[in-house]
């Protein structure tokens, strides 16, 4: 996957996701894939990516002297990636939150540094009407640097 292809860029993410700078950690939406089904989530899959700069926030206190983003920013970054994949694009137009509701089996594998472009990806495993059980995985260069399992909540009709 080229990563210039691109579905959504940052200002069209920015009217999808209720974040905003410093927690927008979406920069580029590669693609979305449907479900599996017509009448569940499972299957439906966010490709996205993230650019981690010196610039960044974080990076004055995290750490000085050896930059590495934050663990916790990986799994923020990977749940903003599986709040795509939980929601249709359909959905886009109307007011909704996307709330991760718990956090399985995160592993950090390798630090993410500046100048890293790190790819996540998210997927929707099981769906149980308004909560998600989402897999996500973030790579750079090929190499996973982290993944994790998240239980995503959905409400639609309403945004944070």
């Amino acid at each position: 996957m080229n990563s210039t292809e691109c579905l959504y860029d940052i200002k069209q993410i920015s009217k999808i996701l209720p974040h905003r700078y410093p927690f927008l950690l979406i920069d580029r939406v590669l693609r979305i894939e449907p479900a599996d089904k017509p009448d569940s989530r499972v299957g439906a899959k966010a490709i996205a990516i993230k650019n981690v700069t010196i610039n960044e926030p974080f990076f004055n206190g995290h750490f000085p002297e050896n930059p590495i983003m934050p663990g916790v920013l990986l799994v923020e970054a990977m749940g903003q990636a599986g709040a795509l994949a939980c929601v249709s694009e359909e959905d886009f137009e109307k007011e909704f939150s996307v709330m991760i509701a718990k956090i399985n089996n995160a592993r950090f594998r390798r630090p993410v540094v500046p100048g890293d472009q790190v790819l996540i990806e998210s997927k929707i495993v099981k769906d149980r009407g308004k909560m998600f059980v989402v897999t996500c995985t973030a790579s750079v260069d090929g190499k996973v640097v982290a993944d994790t399992e998240l239980l995503a909540q959905v409400i639609i009709g309403e945004k944070v």
